[in-house]
């Protein structure tokens, strides 16, 4: 075979490659395009959401977190000082000042007032969520009711859904969350509610919208004690629901709306 015969073989070889290459990418990316069209025009079936109403929601107020923390079994982990122990923190519902919930919100004309004011973050149970994606081990899944959940005993600690997930809305325990000089207690003081599991140390816990409480027809513990009625909970893909009137009579906004996960947690602002 002379060269010229040889290099002509080569490039026709590189150049079907390249198409071929070419036309997979174009394949693929045509029925990623579907899938995401599919995916946002879903209404059917129940989709869980919440709306918060930043307006009623006091600053100094902290029943929904209060109940939640207690029902659920969670810790409330100090310094030696008395504060708040950052790095091993656990928290379900917790405030953040408006500037830091929404970063990607513009603040160039916001009055200070807003920027300032305290507003409750949870897991937004996205309609597309990282978390799940990334999880080895399927211990957090998304029920078909929209709610993502985590199974403590699958958990094994990567903590590759914290890294995922952009709202931080997911803690880790570092230690046991149980008193083990106070039998009975958590620590930080709570009685530890028999009706709700304790974690163990080394796995991921969050937000699960009160789904013991679904179950039995109740509503989430932090939307029943909230003094203000600043959270309502209830069925997004239900025109007739409480959640889809507050929605339509109230412009809202979603943390990081611009990351494509879909929160189901809206705010009034």
């Amino acid at each position: 075979m002379n060269e010229n015969r040889r290099d002509f073989l080569k490039k026709a070889g590189v150049g079907s490659l390249i198409g071929l290459g070419v036309v997979s990418a174009i394949n693929v990316a045509t029925e990623e395009e579907g899938k995401a069209s599919t995916r946002s025009e879903d209404t059917s079936g129940t989709r869980m959401g919440m709306v918060v109403d930043t307006r009623k929601c006091k600053e100094d107020c902290k029943a929904c977190l209060d109940i939640c923390h207690e029902i659920h079994n969670v810790p409330d982990l100090k310094m030696p000082d008395g504060s708040p122990d950052i790095k091993s923190e656990v928290k379900w519902i917790w405030k953040e000042p408006f500037h830091n919930a929404f970063p990607s919100k513009s603040s160039a004309f916001t009055s200070e007032s807003l920027n300032n004011r305290e507003v409750a973050v949870l897991c937004n149970h996205c309609k597309d969520p990282s978390c799940v994606r990334v999880c080895p081990t399927k211990a957090t899944f998304k029920r078909s009711d929209g709610i993502v959940l985590m199974d403590f005993h699958r958990c094994i600690g990567c903590r590759f859904c914290m890294a995922a997930c952009p709202y931080g809305s997911r803690s880790f325990n570092w230690q046991d969350p149980r008193d083990e000089a106070n039998s009975g207690k958590m620590i930080g003081g709570n009685d530890i509610n028999t009706e709700f599991p304790t974690r163990e140390r080394g796995v991921v816990e969050k937000c699960n919208f009160c789904a013991e409480r679904l179950a039995k027809n109740m509503i989430p513990a932090c939307v029943e004690k909230c003094p203000e009625g600043a959270l309502v909970f209830g069925d997004l893909n239900n025109p007739q629901s409480e959640i889809r009137k507050v929605l339509k009579e109230n412009n809202t906004i979603q943390r990081k709306p611009e990351l494509g996960t879909g929160p189901s947690v809206f705010y009034i602002v």
